[in-house]
């Protein structure tokens, strides 16, 4: 873009929450409004009650649409969506947005047609993975929202997702971008600082923390993980298991770990503020996902050098080598996942390679710097009026 007045972007998403896709929405705002770009975030609504806190915090304008609503009933919610729709179709016009990103099938479904009436000409979907309960309805008229132009481009966040739009959603292969997320690395953790935070989780100095950190949903398989402990504790009996996050699935989880006798060695942190403190304190990062896109806190712990213990599944098969950058298990394997934590937190040499090759990859390739870039180029294209 040559002109010196650069356009104005529109990030939108569906809920605010503490979630992959919405820090990554927030991650591309910075660093856009750091290249002199006019930013705006939308959400839908407030799920996580994190509106005044993002106003706050950011530099930018981060604003809830209030479009829709969380645990409350369709009643009440359905009256919302259209005031939201207006207020965001209010933001398009106002603030003279020429380019909108938007964040998961909802948004895409609801804020791209409105964009395209209008007239925003670079209209982007993500796909940044299957989201739980997204049903053939839904992913049928994704499809038909890129294929249609309405979605002039669909950039998934790994090849597999990709793949995945092409074959179940029908999306035309010419019109699908892949650019991997990126991130900020962590600040690593001063001894000091682990050494606290390992003593208020009640973690002895030879023990071996094993963190997980995501929603208590199906998708993560946490049953799974559940299963694989007892046989990991038997092989590894200093080791212990933190589990970070909140969600609806929390409470038959604290039911299981009681049933098979684990509850000493499990810690239920509930939803954390300092989760990049809670990976410097970690010896082993384990995600044991059903279906992901690219996990957003995969990548922090690799930016940490932490070794990671995952599911081979979507993106996840695109950025890890099993025994070279980390150990990668089949889904829904709970003895699977126990060999290779075991073996995992019994050799601390390999432990330390595996960091580290993951921290070298991490580095390479999954910077703010080159997604944004990617980004960025994808919007030039379409303002330029290139051909799809």
């Amino acid at each position: 873009m040559e002109t010196d007045k650069k356009p104005a972007i529109l990030l939108l998403g569906s809920q605010m929450a503490r979630a992959g896709a919405q820090e990554v929405l927030l991650t591309q705002a910075r660093w856009f409004q750091q290249q002199g770009y006019p930013v705006t975030a939308a959400f839908f609504y407030d799920r996580d009650g994190l509106a005044a806190t993002w106003q706050a915090r950011e530099p930018f304008p981060v604003i809830n649409l209030n479009a829709w609503g969380y645990r409350i009933p369709l009643r009440r919610k359905l009256p919302r969506l259209g005031p939201g729709l207006l207020r965001l179709w209010r933001i398009l016009r106002i603030e003279k947005i020429q380019i909108i990103e938007t964040f998961t099938p909802d948004s895409n479904l609801m804020g791209l047609p409105l964009a395209w009436l209008a007239g925003v000409r670079a209209r982007v979907a993500t796909h940044h993975g299957y989201i739980e309960g997204t049903g053939k309805l839904e992913r049928w008229l994704h499809g038909r929202l890129v294929n249609s132009g309405i979605a002039r481009r669909l950039v998934a966040v790994s090849a597999q997702v990709a793949e995945q739009a092409v074959n179940e959603e029908g999306v035309r292969k010419a019109r699908v971008r892949v650019i991997e997320n990126g991130i900020q690395p962590l600040p690593p953790s001063t001894p000091a600082a682990r050494a606290e935070l390992r003593q208020e989780l009640g973690i002895a100095e030879k023990e071996l923390l094993v963190l997980t950190v995501a929603r208590f949903k199906i998708q993560k398989g946490y049953t799974y993980l559940m299963d694989a402990i007892p046989q990991a504790m038997t092989a590894c009996p200093q080791a212990v298991f933190a589990f970070a996050g909140d969600g609806p699935l929390r409470a038959e989880m604290q039911v299981k770990a009681k049933t098979l006798g684990i509850e000493q060695n499990v810690r239920f942190l509930g939803v954390r503020e300092d989760v990049p403190a809670l990976l410097g304190a970690a010896d082993v990062y384990v995600m044991p996902s059903l279906w992901e896109g690219l996990p957003i806190a995969l990548l922090e712990a690799m930016s940490l050098g932490l070794p990671c213990v995952v599911t081979a599944v979507e993106g996840v098969r695109d950025i890890l080598r099993d025994g070279e950058n980390g150990r990668l298990v089949a889904p829904e394997d709970a003895a699977g996942l126990a060999k290779a934590m075991v073996e995992t937190l019994n050799d601390p040499t390999g432990r330390a390679r595996m960091g580290a090759a993951a921290q070298a990859l991490f580095a390479q390739k999954y910077t703010v710097a080159r997604m944004c870039g990617e980004y960025e180029a994808v919007f030039d294209e379409l303002l330029d009026g290139k051909r799809q």
